[in-house]
């Protein structure tokens, strides 16, 4: 069984964040499917569909909380399984799983302009809008907003310990949005200012808590006190069919020498440990809607979206794994 060389370059670029952000993660995942199938040398059914469940699989061992990720696994891997499942020849089953990884990236691709036109409704002129972490979705909305000439302002957090809050601010910026840069610990101090609170996840469970960059329960909590809303943009493969089953959501522990670096942390006293979450759970009551490409539903409708989109993961073993 041999996995392509470009597939484990892949694999290996999501594990040490080279590749960030649920959506371009699930997007890369699907195009390594895609390339794992194009390059195949496998000479029967039975050999290709093992190179692909083996693909899948060190795929999916990259990064255990972006649940974007097996969501795009599964995306193509079901359609693959079926095929396979059904008597598909080589040729036939190659075809499938190429065309569902490049359905998957189309359909992901267009849900960011459907959600940036969903949650611009909700943005009014002169909005003073804070963000967290750098989501694409959650840009996406104020994007729009200020394409259509409204008038906003974005206060953007510095999201330690990655600084992904710099990349969102230039971004924003670059669209000539203004931007207010703080500290994340400043979030409350600006929250009397704000109007509205976009951020993105990079989970959500069947109950409608959110799963992102650590940091964000703390905001959604505090645009609560303040009766501001909070509106999460998230794609529907964000969705987490795993929670259906009661499976909690693992939260990934990362490197603590991206909080304190490596020389000054060898001085530092051993009984000292350094924890690093990359994420934390933002109950559904902190959240008042979260938009999809699908639509704008409150947090308490996240379970009509999962049996809708993956009602069939529930008949199954991971695709990879049987």
């Amino acid at each position: 069984m041999t996995v392509v060389k470009e597939v484990l370059e892949i694999a290996e670029e999501i594990r040490n964040m080279e590749i960030r952000g649920a959506g371009k993660i699930a997007r890369f995942a699907a195009y390594a499917l895609k390339l794992q199938a194009e390059k195949s040398k496998a000479t029967n059914v039975d050999d290709f569909w093992n190179e692909m469940k083996r693909a899948a699989k060190i795929l999916y061992e990259t990064r255990p909380t972006a649940v974007s990720l097996p969501n795009a696994l599964r995306y193509v891997m079901h359609r693959g399984k079926v095929a396979y499942a059904g008597g598909a020849d080589l040729d036939q089953l190659r075809f499938i799983v190429i065309n569902a990884a490049k359905e998957f990236i189309h359909n992901s691709e267009n849900a960011i302009i459907r959600i940036g036109e969903m949650g611009a409704k909700r943005i009014e002129d002169g909005d003073v809008i804070m963000t967290h972490c750098h989501s694409k979705a959650a840009i996406s909305v104020m994007k729009t907003a200020w394409e259509q000439g409204k008038n906003i302002r974005v206060i953007v957090t510095e999201t330690r310990p990655k600084w992904q809050g710099k990349l969102t601010a230039k971004e924003l910026a670059s669209y000539g949005i203004p931007v207010i840069y703080v500290v994340d610990s400043a979030a409350r101090h600006y929250m009397k200012m704000t109007d509205k609170v976009v951020m993105g996840a990079d989970s959500i469970t069947v109950n409608g808590a959110v799963i992102n960059k650590i940091g964000t329960a703390l905001i959604a909590l505090t645009a609560k006190e303040h009766r501001i809303w909070t509106m999460i943009a998230a794609e529907t493969y964000k969705f987490h069919p795993e929670t259906m089953l009661g499976q909690l959501v693992e939260i990934e522990m990362r490197d603590p020498t991206e909080v304190i670096p490596e020389e000054e942390l060898k001085t530092w006293p051993e009984n000292i440990e350094v924890w690093n979450p990359a994420f934390d759970v933002t109950p559904p009551e902190y959240v008042d809607v979260i938009i999809t490409e699908r639509g704008i539903i409150p947090p308490s409708a996240a379970i009509d979206i999962l049996k809708e989109e993956f009602g069939w993961a529930l008949k199954y073993t991971e695709p990879w794994e049987d």
